[in-house]
């Protein structure tokens, strides 16, 4: 199947989503990139079954991903906890729960992320991948960088991924 034939096919799969927040200050009334998140992928046609707030604690989070990866959800985007303060333990839980790598989402974040942020996207550690069929994203907090991750990487391509493992 050409490349054409696989987006196409992607067009018209829909997922059922969770979304996590990873913060130790944030909570519902101040969830803006977790909102964002959700919004866009209701916007583009799929469906947020769950979404919620973590503490910035690897257990935590871990045991959202084991919650979400334990029902039907398809795609989990995690907002929160990516770059390199000392609380900042998203990455290091997510690396654990990833049995296939994308590492080139990460790197395309990072360069478009410079366009906007200069050097400072160097201390990103957006990452994703697959973790037993499901896929993860995890991006930083920031408003801003959700709405370019969504925007520019993850929707224009989850129906192509979602072709893929089906």
């Amino acid at each position: 199947m050409s490349l054409d034939e696989h987006i196409e096919k992607g067009r018209v799969l829909r997922a059922r989503c969770a979304v996590i927040t990873c913060s130790d200050t944030r909570d519902e009334s101040s969830d803006t990139s977790g909102a964002l998140v959700e919004q866009l992928l209701l916007e583009a046609g799929h469906e947020v079954t769950q979404r919620t707030i973590v503490q910035d604690e690897p257990s935590e989070i871990l045991a959202a991903l084991e919650a979400a990866r334990g029902s039907d959800i398809r795609l989990l985007i995690i907002n929160g906890g990516t770059g390199i303060s000392r609380r900042d333990s998203t990455f290091e839980a997510i690396s654990q729960a990833i049995d296939t790598p994308l590492p080139g989402f990460g790197e395309l974040f990072r360069m478009l992320s410079f366009e906007d942020i200069g050097a400072a996207a160097m201390m990103s550690r957006a990452t994703a991948g697959l973790s037993d069929g499901m896929f993860v994203f995890s991006l930083p907090g920031s408003r801003n960088a959700v709405d370019l991750a969504m925007r520019k990487l993850i929707l224009p391509q989850i129906g192509h991924l979602l072709a893929e493992r089906s």
